[in-house]
C-alpha cells in the first residue's frame, strides 16, 4: 500500500517501490501474493474510475515484472495478464493503450520456463478489434489502432517460439491477425495518398501506422515455417477477395511483395502454388480479377527467382495456359458457362484481352527464372499445346470453333516468343530437339500472317546468341557493315546448328515459302532479313554461306517469275531483301570480286531502279514502279554466273553454287494448313532405288510440273463420275432384274472363280517327296502330274 501516494498526481513512491522490488527478489515465493493484491487493488480502482491509481498500480506491476526473472514468475504473470485484460476490456482509450503497452513490455521478456496453462485467445481477438477501431477523434483512433498492431506483434513474439503455447498459426488466429494488419496497411495507403500537412511531414520521428503494420507483418511472415505458409497466405487471399482489391492491382501487388521478400526464400514456391490455385478457383470471375491475380503472380515470380520456382514447374505453365484458353473461349462465346442465361455476367472483350496479355507476360517472367534445361522443357510443353487444325487439338475448344483455334495459336506463340526471349544455349542439339523445331517450322507455312511473323520471331530468339538481332532491325544496302558492330564468334563448333541437324534445308525452304506468301508485309520481310543475317553471322561456314547465297538467288528468280501471282509490292520487297542480304554476306565473306559485283548492281539500282532497294521499299510510304517488275534484266540483277565465278576463286564449292536452289517438298507441307499444294514451281522428286545398293545408277528423276498436277486432278474427276455411273447400274440391276438372271450371273462368276483357282493350284503345287524319289504308276513309268495337297492320302498316324 505504501507505494501508492496520497495524491495520484505525485506518481509512484519510488523509495517504497525499491523496497518492494528488493523484498520480491529476496523472497520470490511471495511474488504471486504481491501480484494478486496489486491486481485486486487495480480492479477496485478501475471500477471506481480512479484512473491515476490505475496507472500507478500498472507501473508497479511492470517494474516487478521487469525485475523478477525468476522461475516462480509464472503465477505472478497470471495476475499481471488478468490486469492487462481488465484494462483492455475498459472502453477508455487511455486504459486500452496503457494495457497494451504493459503487454508489449511483457512480450519482450524471455521466460525461462514454459507455461502450460496460459491462453492468448482473448488478446488476439481484442487486439484485432483495436486494429479496426472506429473512434471518432482521428488522432485517438490512430493511437488505438497502433496499440492494437503492437499488441498483435507482442502476441506473435510471445507465442511463435513457444512449443507449448496455443498455436498462433491456426486458421482461427490467422484469420483475425492477418486481415487486421492488411486493413491498416490499406487504410494507411488511403491517408498517405492525400498530401500531408507541413506539420505532419516534420514529425518524421513518429512512426506511422502503415510502417508499423508492415514491420509487424514482415516479422510474422519471417517466423513462418514451411508448414505454416499456407495458413498465413490464405487470409491474405480471402481479404483481397472480400474487399475486391485484385482489380486495383497495386495493393495486392504490394502485399505479395511484402510476403515474398519476408518469407524464407526456399518457401517462395508455396506462395506461387497458392496463387495458382486461387487463379483456378476464380476462373469464372471477371477478367479484371483474374488479371489482378496474374499481375501479382508476375511480380511474385520475379522475386521467387532468387529462391526457386519449386518442383512443379510445368504445373505453373499448365495453369497459365489453361487460363489463356478459358479467356479466349469467354471472349468468343460471350459468357462464362457457354450458355446465355439471364444471370450470366456480360464479358468485356477488351478486359479479356488485357488478361491474355498479362498471362503471356507472366509466362515470360516465369520462364526467365528457369535454367536453360528447364526452359527448353517448357518450350516443348507449350509447343505440344498449340492446336494444329486437322491434326490434333490438345486443348479442346468447347464452343469457340476455328476462330478460337486461331486465337489460341497466336496466344501460345506469343507465349513462346516471351519464353525464348534471351534464351541462350551453347548446344542447340540438346536444347532444341527436332520435336520442337519441326512443329514450329510447320506453323511458318500457315496462311495467317500473324502466326508466321510470331514463328519467325521465335526462330530469331533461338538463333541469336550474341544479341545481334537489333542490329538487323533496319534493312539497308550500306557499303560498310562495320558500323553495325556485329559480334561474330568464329570458333564455336558446338553451335553449328545447320551442319548438325537435318533442319537446314527445312529452314531454307521455310524462308523461301515465307517470301512467296502474298499476305506477307513489311514486318515479315524485315524479320526474314534478320533471320538470314543471323544465320550468316551465328553459323557462318562455307557450306552454309553457299546454301544461303543459292537461296538468295532463288528468291530473286521467284520475284522475276511470271507464273507467280505475287503483288508488285511483294516483288519489290523480295528484290530489296535479296539486295540487302547479298550486300551483308559479301562483306562477311570478304571476297573482293564478289563484293565488287554486288556493289556494282546496287549502284546501278540506285540510279535506274531505286524501288528494288530496301531504302525505298521498307519505308512507311514506299515508292515503287508498278509496271513490269518481272521483266527486269541485265545490270540491275545479281548474276549467278558472276557470283559463282568470283567465289570459285576463293575455294568455295562452285559446283554447288552453280546448281539453282529448288525447295524440296515433304509430307509436312501437305499436312500443314495450306488450302492447296499446287505450287507452280516444278519440284524434283528423286526416287532412289534403295533395294539394290550395289547398283550405282539412279532412276531418272521424274519431273512433276503444274500441268501434270492439273491433269491428274481433272482425270480423277472424270474417273469418279464413271465409277458413280457404274455403281448406279449395278444397284438398279439387282433391284429390277428377275431372280433367275441374278442367280445365273452369280453362278457364272462362281465357276469362273473355281477354274481360276484350279489353274493357280496346278502351277504352284509341287509333287510331295516320296521315299523312292518319284511316284511310280502301275506301268513302271514315273508320273509327272503333281498331286494337290488336298487330294493326298496320308497314313492314319499322320492325321491328327
Amino acid at each position: 500500500d505504501n507505494i501508492f501516494p496520497e495524491d495520484p498526481e505525485d506518481g509512484l513512491v519510488k523509495a517504497n517501490m525499491e523496497k518492494l522490488t528488493f523484498y520480491a527478489l529476496s523472497a520470490p515465493e511471495k511474488l504471486d501474493r504481491i501480484g494478486a493484491y496489486l491486481s485486486e487493488r487495480l480492479s477496485r480502482d478501475v471500477a471506481r474510475h480512479r484512473y491515476g491509481y490505475v496507472c500507478i498500480a500498472m507501473e508497479a506491476l511492470d517494474q516487478l515484472l521487469m525485475a523478477c526473472h525468476c522461475q516462480s514468475i509464472n503465477l505472478f504473470v497470471e495476475s499481471f495478464l488478468k490486469m492487462v485484460r481488465k484494462l483492455l476490456e475498459s472502453d477508455k482509450p487511455s486504459l486500452q493503450i496503457l494495457g497494451t503497452n504493459s503487454f508489449v513490455k511483457f512480450a519482450n521478456i524471455e521466460e525461462d520456463t514454459p507455461s502450460y496453462h496460459r491462453s492468448y485467445d482473448f488478446f488476439v481477438s481484442r487486439f484485432s478489434e483495436m486494429c479496426h477501431s472506429g473512434y471518432e477523434d482521428p488522432d485517438i483512433r490512430t493511437k488505438i489502432r497502433m496499440a492494437g498492431i503492437k499488441g498483435l506483434q507482442g502476441v506473435v513474439r510471445k507465442t511463435v517460439n513457444d512449443e507449448l503455447q496455443a498455436n498462433i498459426w491456426d486458421p482461427q488466429h490467422m484469420d483475425k491477425i492477418v486481415p487486421s494488419l492488411l486493413f491498416n496497411l490499406q487504410s494507411g495507403e488511403r491517408t498517405e495518398s492525400r498530401s500531408p500537412s507541413p506539420l505532419q511531414a516534420s514529425e518524421k520521428e513518429k512512426e506511422s501506422p502503415v510502417e508499423l503494420t508492415e514491420r509487424c507483418f514482415r516479422e510474422l511472415l519471417g517466423r513462418a515455417a514451411y508448414g505454416n505458409i499456407k495458413n498465413a497466405v490464405t487470409p491474405v487471399l480471402m481479404h483481397l477477395d472480400n474487399h475486391s482489391l485484385w482489380e486495383g492491382k497495386t495493393f495486392a501487388v504490394r502485399c505479395f511483395k511484402i510476403i515474398m521478400y519476408s518469407i524464407q526464400s526456399q518457401h517462395s514456391h508455396l506462395v506461387i502454388q497458392q496463387l495458382l490455385g486461387h487463379l483456378d478457383a476464380n476462373s469464372k470471375n471477371s477478367a479484371t480479377v483474374r488479371a489482378g491475380i496474374v499481375e501479382v503472380l508476375l511480380e511474385a515470380a520475379a522475386i521467387a527467382a532468387s529462391g526457386s520456382v519449386g518442383p512443379t514447374v510445368l504445373e505453373v505453365f499448365n495453369t497459365l495456359l489453361r487460363q489463356l484458353r478459358l479467356s479466349v473461349d469467354y471472349e468468343l462465346t460471350g459468357s462464362y458457362d457457354g450458355s446465355t442465361n439471364i444471370g450470366t455476367k456480360i464479358i468485356k472483350a477488351h478486359e479479356e484481352r488485357q488478361l491474355q496479355e498479362a498471362v503471356i507476360r507472366t509466362i515470360g517472367s516465369f520462364a526467365n527464372t528457369l535454367p536453360t534445361y528447364q526452359r527448353s522443357e517448357v518450350m516443348l510443353f507449350i509447343m505440344g499445346k498449340i492446336p494444329v487444325p486437322g491434326i490434333h487439338l490438345t486443348l479442346p475448344s468447347s464452343d469457340s470453333g476455328p476462330e478460337g483455334t486461331r486465337m489460341i495459336q497466336v496466344m501460345l506463340l506469343k507465349s513462346l516468343v516471351q519464353v525464348t526471349a534471351g534464351f541462350q544455349t551453347t548446344n542447340m542439339l540438346t536444347a532444341l530437339p527436332s520435336s520442337f523445331l519441326e512443329p514450329l517450322l510447320s506453323f511458318s507455312l500457315t496462311e495467317d500472317p500473324e502466326v508466321r511473323l510470331l514463328v519467325l520471331q521465335i526462330l530469331l530468339s533461338l538463333i541469336d546468341r550474341h544479341e545481334n538481332r537489333p542490329k538487323f532491325a533496319n534493312m539497308s544496302s550500306i557499303s560498310d557493315i562495320s558500323v553495325l558492330k556485329l559480334k561474330v564468334d568464329k570458333f564455336d563448333n558446338l553451335f553449328r546448328l545447320l551442319n548438325n541437324i537435318p533442319h537446314a534445308q527445312q529452314l531454307y525452304r521455310h524462308i523461301y515459302l515465307g517470301c512467296k506468301e502474298e499476305s506477307s508485309g513489311r514486318e515479315h520481310y524485315e524479320t526474314l532479313f534478320a533471320l538470314l543475317g543471323l544465320l550468316s553471322v551465328e553459323l557462318a561456314n562455307e557450306e552454309v554461306v553457299v546454301d544461303l547465297i543459292r537461296l538468295a538467288l532463288a528468291l530473286q528468280d521467284l520475284a522475276l517469275s511470271t507464273d507467280e501471282a505475287l503483288p508488285v509490292y511483294n516483288r519489290c520487297a523480295v528484290h530489296a531483301l535479296v539486295a540487302a542480304y547479298l550486300n551483308l554476306i559479301c562483306q562477311l565473306t570478304t571476297v573482293p570480286a564478289f563484293c565488287q559485283h554486288i556493289h556494282e548492281v546496287i549502284e546501278v539500282r540506285q540510279k535506274e531502279s531505286p524501288y528494288l532497294l530496301p531504302e525505298a521499299v521498307f519505308v512507311d510510304s514506299p515508292k515503287y514502279v508498278p509496271a513490269a517488275t518481272h521483266k527486269l534484266e541485265g545490270s540491275v540483277l545479281f548474276l549467278q554466273s558472276k557470283i559463282t565465278e568470283s567465289l570459285g576463286g576463293s575455294g568455295y564449292n562452285t559446283e554447288r553454287l552453280a546448281t539453282p536452289y529448288v525447295p524440296q517438298y515433304t509430307d509436312e507441307d501437305r499436312l500443314s494448313k495450306r488450302k492447296s499444294i499446287g505450287e507452280t514451281i516444278s519440284l524434283q522428286v528423286e526416287v532412289e532405288s534403295r533395294n539394290s545398293p550395289e547398283k550405282e545408277e539412279r532412276t531418272p528423276a521424274e519431273e512433276i510440273t503444274f500441268e501434270t498436277l492439273k491433269n491428274a486432278i481433272v482425270d480423277s474427276v472424270g474417273m469418279e463420275e464413271q465409277e458413280r455411273e457404274r455403281r448406279r447400274q449395278v444397284v438398279e440391276k439387282f433391284q429390277k432384274a428377275p431372280f433367275e438372271e441374278i442367280a445365273a450371273h452369280c453362278g457364272a462368276r462362281a465357276t469362273q472363280l473355281q477354274s481360276k483357282l484350279n489353274q493357280i493350284f496346278e502351277i504352284t503345287i509341287r509333287p510331295p517327296p516320296s521315299p523312292s524319289g518319284t511316284i511310280s504308276s502301275g506301268y513302271g513309268q514315273s508320273q509327272s502330274r503333281s498331286v494337290p495337297i488336298y487330294e493326298m492320302k496320308f497314313p492314319d498316324l499322320c492325321v491328327y
